[in-house]
């Protein structure tokens, strides 16, 4: 564990000393939705807060998958030079090669998203950007190839379930786990609405898997973990309200994708469900409103995500995504209690 804390601390150095040149530099090239930051004609809370944070630039998602990825290629070759023990559950340079390409193909699909919307290459509606069918279409691939490499490459078809013991689904693992990370990258980037309230979230269940990590002795699953947590404390201190810097589709889509990911590697997938429910709702909560207007055509929700309903009753936006906070903390340790029972 000290090392881990040793390695989260760099990499906090380091994104700090980065981040601040980083936003000057999207400040600098105006990287932000400017024009088509939503309908102007609509007037609900959700859009009236959109708009009051289109000049902020997006992108800071960018910044810390390029920073944890450098340093964790410099960082284990170094340990083994040191002669530190790598413990590894799975074959080390699948298990490493699973976890950087969730992390990076779902950026890169989430950066060239933003890139579509800040150059608005594809309108649609008023709107720029993927359509919606192609980018769920491309994350379902992404999703299945991710866990076909879990099943195929590492061995991995089982869940462990609280007082039940541990469940083998064969082949259905594939499926399952696919489902799971395109549901956690829409959710997370939904869920990125209000200043700081994604970003926490993580912070928080990152923590709770850098614990569930270090106790199945996963050392390349602890130390990306530990890196990436580095990257999220610092880009926080800008994210908090009032924001100076968003994480952008390149993060929202890379971050939920990764996280569903790590909580798929250390086999506690109920566990990821109670530490990532907040994701969960706010995902729900946008999903069953698209569903219940298109089948019933009516609204189940005054507005959706739950977060725009909480502000469109009153409640301010530092005090949803405090609020939050303290929620994940409680699922965070239940989730905890429950993965070691």
């Amino acid at each position: 564990m000290d090392l881990l804390l040793g390695v989260l601390l760099f990499s906090f150095i380091v994104h700090a000393l980065s981040i601040v040149p980083f936003i000057n530099s999207l400040y600098q090239f105006k990287f932000f939705k400017n024009k088509t930051a939503v309908n102007k004609s609509k007037t609900d809370e959700a859009s009236e807060h959109i708009r009051s944070k289109s000049k902020t630039p997006e992108g800071g998602g960018l910044l810390i998958i390029t920073i944890t990825s450098l340093i964790f290629v410099f960082l284990m070759p170094l340990l083994k030079f040191l002669g530190f023990e790598i413990i590894h559950v799975y074959p080390i340079n699948d298990e490493i090669n699973i976890i950087f390409f969730t992390f990076l193909s779902f950026g890169l699909l989430g950066l060239y998203d933003d890139v579509v919307k800040f150059f608005e290459l594809d309108r649609q509606g008023g709107y720029a950007g993927l359509r919606t069918k192609t980018k769920l279409l491309i994350q379902s691939i992404l999703g299945l190839v991710v866990g076909s490499m879990m099943y195929f490459n590492l061995g991995i078809d089982i869940v462990h379930v609280p007082f039940f013991g541990v469940i083998h689904f064969g082949a259905w693992f594939i499926p399952l786990a696919a489902l799971l990370i395109v549901g956690f990258c829409n959710s997370l980037n939904i869920t990125d609405g209000m200043d700081g309230l994604a970003s926490g979230l993580l912070m928080i269940s990152l923590f709770g898997f850098l614990i569930l990590s270090t106790s199945v002795l996963d050392t390349p699953l602890s130390l990306f973990i530990a890196l990436w947590l580095g990257g999220i404390l610092a880009f926080l201190y800008f994210n908090v309200y009032p924001a100076r810097l968003f994480l952008g589709d390149v993060g929202a889509l890379s971050f939920g994708a990764s996280l569903a990911v790590v909580g798929l590697l250390t086999g506690k997938v109920v566990a990821l469900m109670v530490i990532g429910l907040p994701f969960i709702v706010d995902g729900l909560s946008s999903f069953l409103q698209i569903f219940w207007v298109r089948v019933f055509k009516k609204r189940i929700l005054p507005i959706a995500p739950i977060h725009y309903w909480l502000l469109k009753i009153g409640w301010s936006e530092p005090k949803i995504v405090q609020r939050a906070w303290l929620v994940n903390i409680f699922l965070v340790i239940f989730g905890i209690w429950l993965a070691i029972i």
